[in-house]
């Protein structure tokens, strides 16, 4: 159950719910349209701490003070390009407001489908659920502290300088999301793809694809497709085009 907080309105009129404690803010939101509660467009929910934060495949999500950690909605409308590329709208929306604070030669990059890497070290996550014709959106971003995560490497911004203000920083990433989902409702998707492309890894990089425990698919980054599915450029000279899937950097596990 969460506690609820302040409300406070940004500029523009969307409204940023500010919490101290939740147990997930996917949960959360993902409860409140399981009530039948009206959660409008525009509306997100950011706490301060998550007692049973998750990400990808019930991958506990880092609860660092001074994080933002924060979930928001989109409601499906006749014609949106299809929702599983909400990823790449929300993917595209945290790498804008994160470049201005990753000073060069350091540069912020998106990997498929919903990471933001600095070189190879993650630097923020995305996670989107669905209930009913609404997917809920949750981002997590190292603003103040990275997890010790025992297979992938983790990094905060302060290892470039003092640790954003979380509420500055969600104004301005409810404001880049709401833009980017503008433009994909009005513009369609690939102009999604395009960007994206031009903010991720080199194409060439060398990527492996599959879950824990599976045979890896190894291959280069060859781009996406029109749908936003990952464009796999195999050893064999053949393409494969992968719709679902933990990828990671480089040929190792």
């Amino acid at each position: 159950m969460d506690h609820h907080g302040n409300r406070r309105p940004a500029a523009d009129g969307r409204l940023i719910e500010r919490i101290s404690l939740v147990g997930s803010t996917n949960a959360a939101l993902m409860a409140r349209l399981a009530a039948s509660e009206t959660v409008a467009e525009g509306h997100w929910l950011v706490t301060d701490r998550q007692s049973d934060g998750r990400g990808r495949r019930g991958r506990e999500w880092f609860d660092g003070i001074g994080n933002f950690m924060g979930s928001t909605v989109v409601h499906a409308r006749a014609g949106d390009p299809p929702l599983a590329s909400l990823a790449l709208v929300a993917g595209l929306a945290v790498h804008e407001v994160v470049s201005a604070l990753v000073p060069p030669p350091r540069a912020a990059l998106l990997k498929w489908p919903n990471d933001i890497l600095i070189g190879a070290a993650k630097l923020s996550g995305i996670l989107l659920e669905s209930k009913g014709d609404a997917v809920v959106i949750g981002i997590g971003v190292n603003l103040a502290a990275a997890p010790d995560l025992a297979d992938r490497t983790a990094i905060a911004l302060t290892a470039f300088g003092p640790a954003p203000d979380r509420d500055h920083f969600a104004d301005q990433l409810a404001a880049a999301f709401a833009l980017d989902l503008d433009r994909w409702r009005t513009y369609g998707l690939a102009p999604i793809v395009r960007r994206w492309c031009a903010a991720a890894h080199p194409v060439g990089t060398v990527l492996s694809v599959g879950e824990p425990g599976e045979v890896l698919l190894q291959g280069a980054f060859a781009g996406l497709d029109d749908t936003g599915g990952l464009i796999l450029a195999l050893p064999d000279g053949t393409t494969r085009t992968i719709h679902a899937g933990e990828v990671r950097l480089g040929a190792d596990d």
